[in-house]
C-alpha cells in the first residue's frame, strides 16, 4: 500500500487544473492539450472518458517515458479487446475498440520527438489499428498511396459513403506535424452520415516522422493538386463536389492550396489568416509601425479562393476575438461566398483548434459543406 501511494503521488501531484476545469500541467502545454483532445474524443467514439482518467493516473511526467508509455497499454488493451470480438463475430465491437486503440496510439507518438524511443511502436500500432477499423467498416475503407513527387508519397486513408453512385469527397488535412488517423475519429462519423466520402491525408506518409528538410523544394499546393488528380479518377466520386478541410486552423497550407487549384468546390480553413498574423508579428518585431494593422489589408490568399469558403475560430484561441470578427467583416466584403463563424466560451468549441469541444465544430463544418456540396436522402 505505502509503494503505491508514492507512485500515485509521483505522477499526478503536478496536475493542476485551469478555470474551465480541464487538467493542465504549466510545464507542458503540449501535453495538456493533447489530454484536453483525448477527452473530447470520446463523444466521437475516439476514447473513453474511464479510460482517459485512469491512464493519466498511471503517468508519471517525471519519466520522458511515461507518457507514451501508459498511452501504448491502454492502445494495445483495446487492440486485444478487438481481436478476441472479431474472433466471436462481434465486428461492431472489434470496429469500435480498434478506432479507441488508433487514438490512444496516436496519444503516445504525441507530440513528435517525445519518448522517441517509443515513437516507432506508437506509429506502427496506430496504423495497424487504423487499417483494422477501415477494413471492418461497411463498405470498407482502404488505404492509399498517392504519388506526390519522386521520392514521396502520400498515405491516405479512403472512407466510401455507402452510396455506390457519384458523390461528394471530403478531403481532410492534416497539417505538417500530426498524423492522419486522428482525423478518422474526427470526420468519418460526421461524413458518412451525410452521405460523403472522406480521405484523411498528411504530409508523413508512410514515414514514422519526416524531417522538415524532406519537404523544402516542395509546395504543399501541389501536393493537394495531386491529391484532386487522384481522386477524380476513382469511381464513386463526383469530380464536381470535392471539398477541402483543413484540421489545425493555426496554418495557411490548405487555404494557399485552395487558392492554387480551382477545382475545389468548398473549402473549409484559415483563409491565409495565419500569415497575416506572422506577417503583422514580423513587422512589430522590426518597429514598423505602419505595417502593424494586419487585419487592414485585404488578404492575397482569400481574395483568390473562388469556391464557398468557411473559417471557424475560437474566441479562447490565439488571436484576439475582436480581430478576428474584423477579418471576418472584411472577408464578407471581398468574397462572394465566404464565412467567419467565432465560437463563445459560454458555449465551448473556443479552445485553439476547437479542442474543447471538436463536435460542435465539426456539426457545424459539416452542415455547411451540405449545404454547398448538396444533400442525401439518408431516410
Amino acid at each position: 500500500m505505502h509503494d503505491h501511494c508514492e507512485a500515485r503521488s509521483a505522477s499526478s501531484s503536478s496536475v493542476e487544473f485551469d478555470d474551465k476545469g480541464w487538467p493542465a500541467w504549466p510545464d507542458r502545454e503540449d501535453l495538456s492539450a493533447e489530454f484536453v483532445k483525448l477527452l473530447a474524443a470520446a463523444q466521437e467514439g475516439g476514447s473513453t472518458v474511464s479510460e482517459c482518467w485512469l491512464t493519466l493516473s498511471k503517468i508519471n511526467l517525471a519519466s520522458e517515458s511515461s507518457w507514451s508509455g501508459e498511452w501504448i497499454k491502454t492502445a494495445e488493451l483495446n487492440e486485444a479487446r478487438a481481436e478476441l470480438s472479431l474472433l466471436n463475430g462481434n465486428t461492431t465491437t472489434a470496429r469500435r475498440n480498434w478506432l479507441r486503440a488508433t487514438t490512444y496510439f496516436h496519444a503516445a507518438a504525441r507530440p513528435p520527438g517525445y519518448a522517441n524511443d517509443l515513437l516507432k511502436s506508437a506509429v506502427d500500432g496506430m496504423r495497424r489499428c487504423a487499417a483494422n477499423f477501415l477494413k471492418s467498416r461497411l463498405p470498407a475503407g482502404q488505404v492509399l498511396s498517392i504519388p506526390w513527387t519522386d521520392d514521396l508519397s502520400l498515405e491516405a486513408y479512403y472512407v466510401p459513403s455507402a452510396f455506390r453512385d457519384d458523390g461528394p469527397v471530403i478531403v481532410c488535412i492534416g497539417e505538417p506535424g500530426s498524423y492522419k488517423e486522428e482525423l478518422l475519429t474526427k470526420y468519418a462519423g460526421h461524413a458518412s452520415e451525410r452521405g460523403f466520402s472522406l480521405l484523411a491525408v498528411d504530409l508523413l506518409g508512410t514515414q514514422t516522422a519526416l524531417p522538415p528538410e524532406r519537404l523544402e523544394g516542395h509546395k504543399f499546393e501541389a501536393a493537394m493538386s495531386r491529391v484532386l488528380d487522384f481522386l477524380s479518377d476513382m469511381p464513386g466520386v463526383d469530380r464536381a463536389r470535392i471539398a477541402i478541410v483543413a484540421d489545425a486552423c493555426n496554418s495557411s497550407l490548405v487555404a494557399r492550396a485552395a487558392a492554387s487549384d480551382a477545382r475545389f468546390a468548398a473549402a473549409v480553413c484559415d483563409a491565409g489568416i495565419w500569415d497575416l498574423h506572422e506577417r503583422s508579428f514580423f513587422h512589430r518585431q522590426a518597429g514598423d509601425d505602419a505595417r502593424i494593422c494586419w487585419i487592414e489589408e485585404a488578404n492575397a490568399i482569400s481574395r483568390s479562393i473562388e469556391c464557398p469558403l468557411l473559417v471557424t475560430a475560437g474566441e479562447a484561441g490565439w488571436l484576439l476575438p475582436g480581430a478576428l470578427a474584423k477579418f471576418g467583416d472584411q472577408l464578407s466584403s471581398i468574397h462572394p461566398d465566404a464565412r467567419l463563424i467565432l465560437f463563445r466560451r459560454a458555449e465551448t468549441a473556443a479552445m485553439q483548434g476547437h479542442i474543447d469541444n471538436p463536435t460542435l465544430a465539426n456539426e457545424v463544418i459539416f452542415d455547411w459543406l451540405e449545404d454547398r456540396l448538396g444533400r442525401r436522402n439518408l431516410g
